[in-house]
């Protein structure tokens, strides 16, 4: 084991010495006056080939999708007009949800120095689908063949992420604890992806639909949409509500996104139930969708009170609150307004 000498003459020595060791073991030089980097462990290895497979099927798979798409023919038709309304409010929940994980995912997985080549995989596919659900909010339209594949395959990786955030957890010092459910990967971010995909296929099939009451997986749409939302209201809550628990809410508006959605989705429910609750519904999904954009201000006004402020933006954007996380209320919410839609038409 190499013992530092006490040489105010050659202070460097025993840097330089450790390098020429490492060097000579295969791994690469360290910088002037630090310490070379310690090789990988196998298991971060073979981590990391996973990662790098389902990095390349990514790539591939969108990039087959995005070709079809150019080369094929699009379905439109003209669905009746709550249909057309709903289906809009539904392209826009996975427009938002969209751009909610692509800004969180970027940014989170770049401050973890993208380790696990799957990493990518998030940002590129919701921003493929953010560009798709983005030009059908505009022009509702039946997807083809590569438009509910993307669908499909956002729900798919919405779902896997879930699997490698917990693999995160479990792999860290302590396992499933609160102090890695504070500070190691978000356990529930992931399902804002595969929420994003199930509402553009929901959008495409109401679209595709004709008759009076559009039927989802033997269900009336409004009802399955008003259900699934208010699920989603739940788990979104719930999210907010630990992240906010890590910061001993301080602020009394900090109790704001885990009452307000909560009682939204209590509303909604209640729709299913009792149809005259649909106008209390609606007032609630609305401030729900106000309470979203508001929250980006709230979050900014976070990143301010860091030390440094905005002058010092691109440490405290990765340290601050989350300033994409607050619109995925307003996305979820637009997904129960579609459904009230449906319900009351």
């Amino acid at each position: 084991m190499l013992q530092r000498e006490h040489n105010p003459a050659s202070p460097s020595r025993f840097t330089e010495e450790v390098s020429r060791q490492y060097a000579t073991e295969g791994i690469a030089r360290a910088a002037p006056l630090t310490l070379p980097p310690q090789p990988p462990l196998p298991e971060a290895k073979a981590a990391r080939k996973i990662g790098a497979a389902v990095l390349i099927g990514a790539v591939t798979a969108l990039a087959g999708l995005a070709l079809w798409r150019a080369l094929g023919r699009t379905a439109t038709q003209q669905p009746a007009e709550a249909h057309q309304r709903a289906a809009q409010r539904l392209n826009a929940s996975a427009a938002i949800l969209s751009f909610s994980v692509f800004a969180d995912s970027a940014m989170e997985h770049y401050r973890g120095a993208f380790q696990n080549p799957a990493m990518y995989v998030a940002p590129l596919t919701s921003g493929a689908l953010l560009a798709s659900s983005a030009h059908a909010a505009f022009r509702p339209e039946r997807l083809g063949f590569a438009g509910k594949s993307l669908c499909a395959f956002a729900l798919a990786i919405g779902t896997a992420g879930f699997g490698f955030h917990l693999y995160n957890l479990t792999k860290r010092e302590g396992g499933i604890d609160w102090l890695n459910l504070f500070y190691g990967a978000p356990i529930g971010a992931p399902f804002a992806l595969a929420l994003a995909g199930l509402t553009g296929l929901a959008a495409s099939r109401l679209v595709g639909q004709t008759g009076a009451t559009p039927v989802f997986f033997g269900e009336p749409a409004g009802r399955a949409i008003a259900a699934a939302s208010a699920a989603a209201l739940i788990g979104t809550a719930g999210e907010a509500s630990l992240m906010h628990f890590r910061g001993a809410f301080h602020d009394p508006f900090m109790f704001a996104p885990v009452t307000i959605p909560v009682v939204s989705a209590a509303g909604l429910a209640a729709t299913l139930f009792r149809p005259r609750m649909i106008a209390t519904a609606r007032r609630l999904l609305q401030a729900t969708v106000a309470l979203g954009l508001a929250g980006v201000g709230f979050h900014l006004y976070g990143i301010s009170r860091n030390m440094g402020g905005f002058g010092n933006l691109s440490q405290n954007l990765l340290n601050g609150p989350p300033l994409p996380a607050p619109p995925s209320f307003t996305g979820v919410a637009l997904a129960g307004l579609a459904g009230l839609e449906l319900l009351d038409a």
